[in-house]
């Protein structure tokens, strides 16, 4: 399959006049608990020839390909992705984490990682993440059975929080390393260890029993981390060092074509 992404990263940049500067995957893969029908979900950053930007008309700063059920692929442009990091938006620093690579320009995603403790913001980290947790909370971890899935969205999410409140730092994509946060509490361990299995051997949407354990424990994560979140200042980023960055990769790219 990985044959195939690349086939059609390559595709995407000749049709759209695209360099693809970083591809990566974004989903339940590059989390670590894919179902054996889970897709495969593409992300990129991409950059366009100069002429492109210098333009008095603003045009459409994203690519979606939903391509068939197996393969999802969609991209940022690379202005509208830097302006994504200066706010700190968690998703672009998640990408940033993958382990699973398809495509990258040398030296892009270096000059961005050496950047990330400059431009995360604790506080907005925070309630994305919260987000993240108190929607599956509330709209699905009550019901009598749980699809496997949301138990795993809900639990990434929280410990993500948790990461981010006991080291103040951009928490890791990738949630075998998140729940190593999980100490003293065993018997949630023991059910996360379940829920891995039975997600690995079944799929997307098979469910569970709704477990007190796990919605008790999720609880007290949200109720933590928004104590925590009330203590937090807004921060940004310095514009012109993305600026630099940007114009930089813009002079690069494209040397034979402008």
């Amino acid at each position: 399959m990985q044959e195939v992404i690349k086939k059609e990263i390559l595709e995407i940049e000749r049709r759209e006049n695209v360099k693809i500067l970083y591809a990566c995957e974004s989903g339940s893969r590059a989390w670590g608990f894919p179902s054996r029908d889970s897709d495969y979900d593409v992300r990129f950053i991409y950059i366009r020839p100069k002429e492109w930007y210098l333009s008095i008309d603003d045009y459409k700063d994203t690519l979606d390909f939903p391509i068939n059920d197996l393969l999802d692929i969609s991209g940022w442009d690379i202005r509208k992705a830097l302006k994504l990091f200066r706010s700190s938006n968690a998703v672009i620093f998640e990408w940033l984490q993958s382990p699973i690579i398809y495509k990258e320009e040398p030296a892009f995603k270096e000059q961005l990682i050496d950047l990330l403790k400059d431009y995360y913001s604790l506080r907005a980290g925070m309630h994305h993440y919260l987000g993240m947790t108190i929607n599956p909370f509330k709209n699905d971890l009550q019901s009598d059975t749980v699809k496997i899935k949301k138990y795993l969205y809900a639990l990434r999410s929280s410990l993500a929080c948790r990461w981010m409140r006991e080291k103040q730092t951009v928490p890791p994509m990738e949630f075998g390393i998140l729940r190593t946060l999980i100490k003293d509490e065993g018997a949630v361990n023991e059910l996360v260890d379940q829920l891995l299995v039975r997600k690995k051997d079944n799929s997307e949407g098979d469910t569970i029993p709704s477990s007190r354990l796990l919605n008790q424990f999720i609880e007290n994560e949200i109720r933590e981390s928004e104590l925590y979140t009330t203590q937090l200042e807004k921060s940004t980023g310095s514009t012109e060092v993305l600026n630099n960055i940007f114009r930089n990769l813009l002079s690069k790219s494209f040397k034979q074509e402008v």
